[in-house]
């Protein structure tokens, strides 16, 4: 049914491909590859050289504009820092300003006026012995 399998038996390994060998070249071959001028090497190397050049240049251009976008970031960051440092300012003149008017409330109030004249010994008077006075009419 099943087949034995003998695990710590040797694999069989394929053999390698031989590698292909290039045709000699014949004597007059590699000379006149030793003769080739060197003027095709020149104008190779110019365009590379643009090339790098032209990658340098953009290399510098991206980072110039990273360092713009970061510059934007810590003046905006700083602009909210300032933003959220008079906003805690506002707040805490606005609670002052609730403070001192829950005094001025307080010292303005009826009963506390009436404890005071008290203590001075004056007396409240009835309605009907109030009197007024015109000033509007000079005098006469």
């Amino acid at each position: 049914m099943a087949a034995a399998v003998d695990w710590f038996a040797q694999a069989e390994v394929a053999e390698p491909v031989p590698a292909r060998r290039r045709p000699a070249r014949k004597p007059a071959q590699r000379q006149a590859a030793r003769r080739r001028p060197a003027g095709n090497v020149r104008s190779r190397r110019k365009p590379t050289q643009r090339r790098v050049r032209a990658h340098i240049v953009w290399m510098i251009l991206f980072a110039l504009l990273l360092s713009g976008v970061v510059a934007v970031n810590v003046a905006v960051l700083r602009a909210h820092v300032a933003v959220a440092q008079l906003d805690q300012q506002r707040e805490k003149l606005e609670a002052r300003n609730q403070a001192l008017q829950s005094e001025v409330s307080a010292a303005s109030s009826a009963p506390r006026i009436e404890r005071a004249a008290r203590r001075l010994g004056l007396v409240q008077v009835s309605s009907g012995n109030t009197t007024y006075l015109d000033l509007g009419s000079g005098g006469r």
